[in-house]
């Protein structure tokens, strides 16, 4: 039978989001009900309060998160009730051109529940990329679950589901950074200091953190920054080719995703370097205008990473290895522990830069 439980929501568009009461119906199938433990306080959870991701109001906020499997519906074996899972929001499909040409990591048209969470008087709820984990339980698709070593914090594990896996997947998957590279991070929150963390973790000899707000630069060092550059008084390409003996990065990863700052990524990297875009740009940015020569000169490749090119199944618990090995220090992006009721607030203060991550615990 359904279940009520509370859950945060964004009734509105751009509306402080307000702790509702949620009904949870039983999972169909292929479905699973999953007793949320922690869920990250994400950038993306915003741009959906504020329309700059589209989604259907009312919306049922939360999508970086952990927790244990309650129930399943019908015809689901990868996961059972009792299991210890980060959700994810590309549950690969199988089925379009990607998949079956044996690249998930690029699946278009990812699955999610088809029974609709609701109001308590009857309103379908919409989901922050499917999930909906600001909410004591959710209901999501199975595949939607990995099934990920419980030895791991829930408080940790949850942050694999989104940040994590798109920094780290950006620098690693994306980027493919090998040893002995070069690799400048634009941008040192949440997803910016995951990709510094992967490029160490790849073998990265020279890491550069880059932002404007010395807080995160001195975050960047803890995860494996060599050098730092304070963007606000300093030319950034100058001084990231400097520090790699004036060819520039293999490797530059924006993090941020805007106009000035791809730009400075596109001639921070070497001439045969990577370009990797992971930060979301805002609904209307393009890129700035460029002498089309340059592009020519620049034999590299310039990419954009949703996700990280996440495929949960194979890149979770290698993720949750790193961690519980000491080998990935995911450990210090939690900032603070808070309750469900102070997720505005968390935003507030991820906006105004003063946590890497706060964490609902629930």
């Amino acid at each position: 039978m359904s279940q009520q439980v509370r859950g945060v929501v964004a009734l509105d568009l751009g509306t402080p989001v307000t702790v509702e009461t949620i009904v949870v119906p039983d999972p169909g199938p292929g479905e699973a009900v999953v007793r949320v433990q922690a869920c990250g306080v994400c950038q993306t959870d915003v741009h959906f309060r504020d329309g700059g991701i589209p989604g259907t109001f009312p919306i049922l906020l939360g999508h970086e998160a952990a927790g244990v499997v309650e129930s399943v519906g019908e015809g689901v074996t990868d996961v059972a009730p009792g299991d210890f899972v980060i959700l994810n929001w590309r549950a690969v499909c199988g089925v379009c051109r990607p998949c079956r040409d044996s690249e998930p990591e690029f699946c278009t048209s990812p699955r999610t529940a088809s029974t609709p969470m609701t109001l308590t008087d009857g309103t379908p709820l919409g989901t922050a990329m499917g999930i909906g984990a600001f909410a004591e339980k959710t209901l999501v698709h199975a595949g939607q679950c990995t099934k990920v070593d419980p030895r791991i914090s829930p408080q940790v594990a949850g942050l694999i589901g989104c940040g994590v896996m798109t920094g780290f997947g950006a620098a690693v998957t994306t980027g493919g950074v090998r040893p002995g590279q070069s690799v400048a991070v634009i941008g040192c929150g949440g997803v910016g200091d995951a990709a510094v963390a992967g490029a160490r973790t790849a073998g990265a000899t020279t890491v550069i953190g880059i932002d404007t707000d010395p807080r995160k630069l001195e975050w960047a060092k803890g995860f494996g920054a060599d050098h730092t550059i304070d963007a606000r008084d300093t030319d950034v390409v100058e001084r990231v080719r400097e520090l790699t003996g004036g060819a520039g990065a293999d490797v530059v990863i924006d993090a941020v995703g805007l106009p000035q700052t791809w730009q400075q990524a596109f001639y921070a990297r070497r001439p045969s370097g990577t370009l990797v875009l992971v930060g979301v740009p805002r609904p209307g940015a393009t890129v700035p205008e460029l002498p089309l020569i340059d592009f020519f000169r620049r034999d590299g490749a310039i990419r954009s990473s949703r996700y990280g090119e996440c495929v949960p199944s194979r890149d979770f618990p290698k993720l949750v290895e790193l961690q519980l090995t000491g080998r990935l220090p995911l450990q210090d992006m939690v900032t603070e522990e808070i309750g469900i009721d102070d997720v505005e607030t968390a935003f507030a203060r991820m906006r105004d830069g003063e946590v890497i991550r706060s964490v609902v615990l629930l």
